[in-house]
């Protein structure tokens, strides 16, 4: 199987789309020139504005969005494929009031979208210590799972909260994802705590990569997030990990490693059906 080049970019995205471009830019030609042949980046890659009135005036519907033609043409200029990160995109939700789309993009080498994927699962929860956080108040959440081609083999798409949730990447392996991604802008609370636990789960449960580029340092408000982008093997070596500052880094993906991984431990081939036994004092306690 062919072997390719994948890189993570990690930046601090603030709450200015014009202001985060030209970073993003540099950043993306900073991976080219590492001779990547696949790059990636965070979730809200061009924006991150913890104010929900303030997010709303600030986001583009998609046709006006200036990340998008940047990333057409990085990726013409560069020839990679370019997994553009997450953008926030003004759309009706299906009651018809104006949400926000969190919305991946992947980019082939002639600057075409080929594919995108609409967060699934919404991020609402309550750290403690006054760091709440309700996502489904401004974002509507997506409804279909993504798996694409690229020209080493299939890609399935995630976005950061998703990694909570293992019988997604189990559905995308299954589809025939050898390669996982899940962009993100983890909080430095739970990424302390669970991101690279969750990451080498998601990676040796499926027996894939996964490539997971994020967001990191402080941003508008305070708000900081966790950095740590991960190359990971399908059985849950870490390739690289990007720390906590800004910048690129790569690792070498030979998807000969997903075969042998998956003979090895052919679990997504040993489903079996069964039935939940729960009394009503056990299902009480969960509700």
């Amino acid at each position: 199987m062919p072997k390719f080049t994948a890189a993570c970019i990690q930046n601090n995205a603030q709450n200015d789309i014009a202001d985060n471009l030209p970073i993003v830019r540099d950043l993306v030609r900073q991976a080219a020139s590492l001779k990547a042949d696949f790059i990636t980046l965070p979730e809200c890659v061009s924006l991150l504005e913890p104010d929900n009135a303030a997010l709303r005036a600030k986001v583009p519907a998609e046709q006006d969005h200036p990340f998008i033609p940047m990333f057409e043409e990085e990726a013409r200029q560069s020839g990679a494929w370019i997994l553009g990160g997450t953008l926030a995109i003004k759309v009706q939700d299906i009651t018809g009031e104006n949400k926000i789309a969190n919305r991946l993009y992947l980019y082939n080498p002639k600057g075409q979208i080929t594919a995108t994927y609409d967060k699934i699962h919404l991020f609402d929860v309550n750290l403690g210590g006054g760091e709440t956080y309700k996502e489904s108040a401004t974002y509507a959440p997506g409804d279909q799972a993504v798996v694409t081609e690229l020209p080493w083999g299939n890609l399935g798409l995630s976005i950061c909260y998703d990694i909570r949730f293992p019988y997604l990447y189990r559905a995308l392996a299954q589809a025939g994802a050898a390669i996982l991604c899940a962009p993100a802008a983890f909080t430095k609370i739970t990424g302390e705590a669970h991101w690279h636990i969750l990451q080498r789960a998601r990676a040796i449960e499926t027996g894939s990569f996964m490539i997971s580029p994020s967001l990191c340092g402080i941003h508008a408000e305070g708000r900081e997030t966790y950095g740590h982008s991960v190359i990971i093997n399908p059985w849950g070596d870490v390739l690289a990990d990007g720390g906590t500052d800004v910048g690129v880094v790569t690792a070498e993906i030979d998807l000969a490693e997903v075969t042998a991984a998956r003979r090895k431990i052919p679990a997504l081939t040993h489903d079996r059906e069964f039935e939940l036994n729960a009394t009503d004092s056990a299902a009480d306690q969960v509700a």
